[in-house]
């Protein structure tokens, strides 16, 4: 008899972290269906990166679910307010930025909860990592557990027996040299990828802000090059 492949729901913004994540999950022998989001962020361009990553990686399904956090502000990838821009590594490690989108994590996993449950999953992949990140709290491994905790009281599949959620956070302790390192070995493609949270209109890497600073740094620690090409380069 054959194995039924598991069916995962991964998040995907186009950026390297979840590219790696969804490279990931088809490693672990999971049916990756892959969820993005039109959130009204500045750097809709991670769309079209996202489709690219899915494509390459390999997917299910790829569905855009689309809602307007801009509706709210409060944060610099949703209103008018400047992305902050060469900020060193001390910088980064005190405070939250005023990249952090208000709630924006838990919103996101809602929706794949409500994927999950309709395509039978026990499982979500998603990006979050705890060591070079920008402060932000919902990157955390408390938050993910209060989540999960919660996901299995929240539905009619948990609560009949039926489900048990399983929030994946494969990427949580990494650090951004050891993520692309584990994307090289499973033979992720970042020059398709986007990161940038001010690119230009066509898409280009601004290469100043903390995501950009913060995935150099990775690449050099790497001792390669980034794929992508950065102003000045």
């Amino acid at each position: 008899m054959a194995i039924e492949t598991k069916r995962a729901v991964v998040l995907l913004s186009g950026g390297l972290d979840s590219a790696t994540v969804l490279a990931i999950a088809r490693n672990q022998g999971y049916e990756p269906y892959a969820l993005s989001f039109s959130y009204g962020q500045r750097h809709v361009v991670e769309l079209q990166a996202a489709a690219r990553v899915a494509a390459s990686i390999g997917v299910a399904a790829h569905k855009v679910a689309a809602f307007d956090l801009r509706a709210f502000g409060g944060s610099a990838l949703t209103a008018d307010i400047d992305v902050p821009k060469s900020r060193n590594a001390n910088d980064m490690a005190h405070g939250i930025p005023i990249t952090y989108v208000p709630a924006r994590n838990t919103i996101f996993l809602s929706f794949a909860l409500a994927w999950a449950e309709v395509l039978g999953s026990s499982n979500i992949f998603i990006g979050v990592n705890a060591l070079d990140y920008s402060g932000y709290p919902d990157c955390r491994l408390e938050f993910i557990e209060a989540f999960e905790k919660m996901a299995n009281l929240a539905t009619k599949a948990g609560v009949e027996g039926s489900q048990k959620l399983k929030i994946h956070t494969p990427l949580i302790a990494l650090t951004k040299a050891q993520i692309i390192a584990k994307g090289i070995e499973l033979g992720v493609d970042y020059a398709l990828t986007s990161s940038c949270y001010d690119p230009s209109p066509a898409g280009a890497p601004c290469g100043e802000c903390d995501s950009c600073l913060l995935r150099q740094k990775g690449f050099r620690e790497n001792g390669i090059t980034d794929p992508l090409e950065y102003p000045g380069t």
